[in-house]
């Protein structure tokens, strides 16, 4: 059964033309426009890939620092030690540990966004694949969280770095700000996540790549948008 959507949604909804695709710069003042949260929401860009992600060349996975930050305040953790836990520590990580954070987080402690681990941590870190994995929290060396460069990773995660990745149905969704955000800097922010995606392209893939794209704030509508207008 379909969810029965508000008056603030539907009256939303009739400001977005059906069927039309707009340019970036039009988007973005349009879900701007018609946000109703009343807190400062978050907008999302929303990929559909033409990718097989049972092919595993076809699976996208990664991550690029918004060039204008997410908005958001992010806590980070990291998995190491000596050298490399003071590096983190000096980096402005916001919890740093070995086997004590991971028996913390096993015992169900998960208040951070980001967990970042050096590679000889990755034995004791691994145990956390249950818990972490599913949420999106697991250190991987493709979104450069499995590294010996703490340094790099926790400026980045604490300067915008966002992770992107196919879902099985071939849609990548990435969050690209706040609706307070200036509209050129969320368009700065689309043309980045855009470009990354459309560099993208797996070799195996035939015909149109990308299929659709839109945008949309936390409960608002969404608003197609035209790919050339993200990508120089």
């Amino acid at each position: 059964m379909a969810q029965k959507r508000g008056k603030k949604y539907q009256d939303a909804v009739k400001q977005v033309e059906a069927g039309k695709v707009y340019a970036a710069n039009d988007a973005v003042e349009l879900v701007k426009n018609i946000d109703f949260a009343k807190f400062d929401a978050t907008v999302e860009i929303a990929f559909k890939l033409n990718v097989d992600t049972k092919q595993a060349d076809q699976q996208l996975r990664g991550a690029l620092v918004l060039p204008n930050g997410t908005g958001k305040e992010t806590t980070v953790i990291v998995f190491a030690k000596g050298d490399q836990a003071k590096a983190a520590e000096a980096a402005g990580a916001d919890v740093v540990g070995e086997q004590d954070l991971v028996e913390r987080i096993q015992d169900g402690w998960l208040d951070f966004d980001v967990a970042i681990a050096t590679p000889d941590m990755m034995a004791q870190v691994g145990r956390l694949g249950r818990v972490l994995g599913p949420k999106g929290l697991m250190p991987n060396p493709k979104t450069g969280t499995v590294t010996m460069n703490v340094t790099k990773a926790v400026s980045d995660a604490k300067n915008g770095q966002v992770t992107y990745r196919t879902d099985r149905d071939g849609n990548v969704a990435v969050p690209v700000g706040k609706v307070s955000f200036d509209a050129d800097k969320l368009v700065g922010n689309l043309k980045a996540i855009a470009e990354t995606v459309v560099r993208a392209r797996p070799a195996s893939v035939r015909g149109t790549y990308v299929q659709h794209v839109s945008i949309a704030s936390t409960f608002g509508p969404s608003v197609d948008v035209d790919l050339a207008t993200l990508v120089d």
